[in-house]
């Protein structure tokens, strides 16, 4: 399994939630700014499944990013498998006033270990990013 961190400035409930909110992730879920994920939507419930529409901004390139949720337990750890079967486990881990974000995820065959690494660190960094632009609106929820 590939394993990739993040701390966030944000309590862990608020992260949680906005981690799973499609309209939060169609803002921040990319790897670079040459793409988007203009729709996203997220059934957080033992069974439930999740979809992410990725693609260029040129869009010279597509794809669907897709997996069942396996085993929740918010705010703290969420498991899914993606379409083609690999496993991601999330954890979120309170740290006084931040939260760390852990990942571990299979990986796969058509890229390399360091390209999917760097590919969903980006993420996670562009989540933390999220988290601090709107730090002061995700508090008053």
């Amino acid at each position: 399994m590939i394993k990739i961190q993040v701390k966030v400035n944000q309590v862990i409930e608020k992260v949680c939630d906005a981690y799973y909110d499609p309209k939060a992730r169609i803002v921040w879920n990319h790897a670079s700014d040459d793409w988007e994920t203009p729709t996203s939507s997220v059934d957080l419930r033992l069974g439930g499944t999740f979809s992410d529409h990725f693609q260029a901004k040129d869009k010279s390139f597509e794809f669907d990013f897709e997996g069942e949720f396996t085993y929740i337990e918010t705010p703290h750890r969420v498991e899914y498998k993606m379409g083609d079967g690999r496993k991601v486990i999330t954890q979120f881990t309170q740290d006084k006033d931040c939260t760390i974000i852990t990942q571990e995820f299979d990986a796969e065959d058509s890229n390399s270990t360091e390209q999917q690494r760097e590919g969903w660190q980006n993420i996670l960094n562009n989540f933390a990013k999220y988290i601090d632009e709107n730090k002061n609106k995700n508090s008053k929820k």
